[in-house]
């Protein structure tokens, strides 16, 4: 596999070159371990449906109004939980490549490389 690495920030020097990439490397590493501790509060429907996720996007918690609990109704309260999730896990993958960019400094190839496995060898 080939990988290309731009040239600006990395000198001709391939024992620099490879400090640079084992230092961004574990700058990825503490970057993962910080989003992963992470919790985040988002809210659906107008704030009746809240959802606590973690970086790992495990759901946490889910608090309901009780003014949408309605039995007659139950299909308006499952699709309020389901979006509510999945406003909840787009935060955190947004969040999470936004901030892993800054890391790479928008080395997305590296990223990719079935997480930080694809560079474990170099090293």
């Amino acid at each position: 596999m080939n990988v290309r690495l731009p040239k600006q920030g990395m000198s001709g020097n391939p024992q620099k070159m490879a400090e640079q990439l084992k230092k961004m490397q574990e700058d990825m590493v503490a970057k993962q371990q910080e989003l992963e501790a992470r919790e985040y509060d988002i809210s659906a429907g107008g704030g009746v449906v809240n959802v606590k996720i973690n970086g790992k996007k495990e759901i946490l918690a889910i608090k309901l109004d009780p003014e949408i609990v309605d039995p007659d109704d139950v299909e308006t309260l499952e699709d309020l939980i389901v979006a509510g999730v999945n406003e909840a896990i787009k935060r955190v993958e947004e969040t999470a490549e936004s901030e892993m960019a800054g890391v790479t400094g928008g080395l997305g190839a590296l990223g990719g490389l079935g997480g930080l496995g694809g560079l474990g060898g170099l090293f």
